[in-house]
Order: structure tokens, then sequence, then C-alpha cells
């Protein structure tokens, strides 16, 4: 394995820390900030906002190298965690998370077309599944890490931690990634042009809809487990480990499957489950075994998705490659922010924790439909074009 694969996965094991451990210190944070969990809810939200901001912002560092780009934004990565770190109220934290937000689209969409490039032919989904591995290592080992740490010290050091694990990102990044060929520069309003065609509007709609059917679900997992499911507090961390085997497994079978076959077809068949999975939750959430079971299947599902739908993005965002990749997060983050909103209003409701589970079930829907529609209209033409010749 490459070692500038290495540590383009190195900067998404941070960003997965710092996306997702908030999931699991959720309860730690509502009540050391006097909020409830519902309103604490909204720190996942802030962090998606960022997201969503800070990926268009691409398009204004075209110019630059892919690598001092990806520096830049691990810097930010350090700057905004240790803001969480320190911040004295809700609304510091807020707008802590909103910056640790803003350089997580960016340095996926920067780190595909790095990652792309350095792959070997024919192994550039498997080269980008090595990169989000560090995503779905984060849920493995980091959040689980972060969740302990937040009910044995504090969830500051959580995020403490993030910040300095950036300084060994940025060692590694400076190096090991190789300066690659940038891309050609098609002007500041040749950047959007690829968004004329509906292809891209399908795969971003899809991601947005199918990852924030997840997120209504998945952003109260923590107290879901212990309210519904019947686990004690103390096993959380453990059951997060399991959380995170599925999304590795998940992340590293799509990834090898999709170069295989096709990103699209294998997208909507893992669409198609994701569905079927929430809508088993909301009915067994409350047998032990079978939760776990189903919680892993889930995550599992849900990075399954993440390699496919970033290559498909940056593949017809031709000319403007850049602000195609970083739309991948742009979306899976939009989803995440409705989900984490989506999922809190049964919760407001005075409903159980599993519907949040039903609540996302059409969302996934609705994502299987509209990947369905591209693979047919827009990737199985281009395939039997290119075996035609």
């Amino acid at each position: 394995m490459k070692k500038s694969l290495i540590a383009l996965a190195f900067g998404t094991l941070g960003l997965g820390i710092a996306e997702f451990v908030m999931m699991g210190i959720l309860p730690d944070v509502a009540h050391d900030m006097q909020v409830s969990i519902a309103e604490a809810g909204h720190l996942i939200s802030a962090y998606a906002l960022g997201v969503c901001v800070g990926a268009p912002l691409l398009v204004l560092a075209r110019k630059f190298p892919l690598k001092y780009i990806l520096l830049v934004l691990v810097g930010l990565i350090m700057l905004g965690n240790c803001c969480a770190a320190a911040a004295p109220n809700y609304w510091l934290l807020m707008g802590a998370r909103f910056i640790s937000g803003l350089p997580h689209g960016a340095y996926f969409g920067v780190g595909s077309i790095v990652a792309e490039k350095l792959a070997d032919k024919g192994k550039g989904t498997e080269a980008v599944a090595i990169m989000v591995a560090g995503m779905t290592i984060a849920n493995l080992f980091g959040v689980p890490l972060g969740t302990f740490l937040s009910t044995a010290v504090s969830w500051r050091v959580t995020f403490l931690l993030v910040g300095v694990w950036g300084m060994v990102i940025l060692y590694c990044i400076w190096r090991w990634v190789p300066q690659v060929e940038g891309l050609p520069d098609m002007g500041f309003k040749g950047q959007f042009r690829f968004l004329k065609s509906p292809a891209p509007w399908l795969l971003i709609s899809a991601t947005m809809l199918g990852n924030g059917g997840v997120f209504c679900w998945y952003s109260y997992i923590s107290p879901l487990l212990t309210h519904v499911s019947g686990f004690e507090v103390q096993k959380i961390s453990g059951l997060m480990v399991l959380a995170g085997i599925g999304m590795v497994a998940g992340n590293l079978v799509s990834g090898r499957l999709s170069d295989r076959f096709s990103p699209g077809r294998v997208a909507a068949s893992v669409q198609s489950l994701t569905f079927m999975l929430l809508i088993l939750i909301f009915f067994f959430a409350s047998i032990s075994w079978l939760s776990v079971v189903l919680m892993c299947l889930c995550t599992a599902s849900l990075f399954a998705l993440s390699s496919p739908q970033q290559v498909l993005l940056l593949r017809f965002s031709r000319g403007g490659e850049l602000l195609g990749a970083a739309s991948a997060q742009v979306a899976f983050n939009l989803g995440n922010a409705i989900g984490a909103y989506a999922g809190g209003l049964p919760l407001e409701a005075g409903m159980s924790y599993r519907y949040t589970a039903l609540v996302g079930a059409p969302f996934a829907l609705v994502g299987f439909v509209l990947l369905l529609i591209f693979y047919r209209k827009y990737e199985k033409p281009a395939l039997i074009a290119v075996q035609g010749k």
C-alpha cells in the first residue's frame, strides 16, 4: 500500500473522529452545556453546515498546487477542534463545530483527485476507498476512544485529541504525498459547467437523501442503544467499535466491487439494502442482539456508498473536478444535518428513539430511486459505449 494514500487516510481519520464522535458524546455535551439532547444534536448540523460552506470555496483555490491546499486544510482541522475543546458555552461550541466542518468536504474533494492520480491503472475506486478508510477506522477506534475519554475525563479531551492528531497529518502529507499534476484551469465559470447536466444532480440528491435517512437514526444511536435496546452506558464504547467494524468492511468491499462491476450499480444495490435495514431497526430495536447486528449492517451500508458516490461525482464533473469531488461531501453532510434535524422531531414530540429509523426510511427509499435512475440513464449507457470501442 502506498504511503501517500496512507497519509491521505490519516486526514480522513481525523475528520472522521471530529464528525462522528459527536454521536457518542452527545449526552455528555448536552449535560455539560445544560441543553437537551435534541438541542445538542444541532452541533452535528453546525459541522455539516461548515462542510457545505467550505467545499464550494475550493473553486477559489483552483490555481494552487493540490498538496499545498491539503496542508492548509489540515491547519483548519487543527484550529476548529482546538477551539471546540476550549469552548466555554453552547453557542461558541456551535461556532467551533462550524469551523471544524469547513475543511471537511474540501479535503475529501482534493484528496479524491490526488488518490485517483496516484492509483494504479484500473484501481481508482479502490485508491479512493483507501483514503476513505481513515473515516471508517475513525469509527472503529477513534470514536470509541473519544466516547471513552468523554465518559472517563471530559468530552473536551476528545476534540483536543483531534487537534493534536492534526500535527501528525500535517507531517505525513508534507513528507509522503508527492506533488501531482494540477487540474487544467477552466476559469471560475467553467468550474460550474458540469452542473448543467442532470447526472451530478441525481448523484448529489441521492447522496444527500440516502445518507440523511441513515443519520436520522445514527445521530441518536447512543441514547437508542441505552433507552430502547437496554444496554448500559458503559457498553456504548464497545458497541461503537462494532459499528466501526461494519464501516471498515463496507467501505473496503464496495471499493473492490465497484472496480469489478460499476460504482453506480453497487451504490444503487446498497441503497436499497439501507432502506430495508432502517425498517427492520424500527421494528426490532428493542431486541438487544438483533439491534446490534442491524446497526453493524446499516453502518456497513453507509460507508459502502461513500467511495462509489465519491468516484461517480468526480467522473461526472469534468472541468470542475474540485467542486464535483467536494460536492459528494457537501451532499453527505447536508444529509447529516437534515437527518439530525428530522430524527430529532419525533423525540421532541415525546416519541421513542426507535422512530428515528422510521423517519429515515423514506429518505433512503428516495435515494435508491435516484441512484437507479442515474445508473440506467447515465452510467449504463456510458459503460456500453466504452465496451463497444
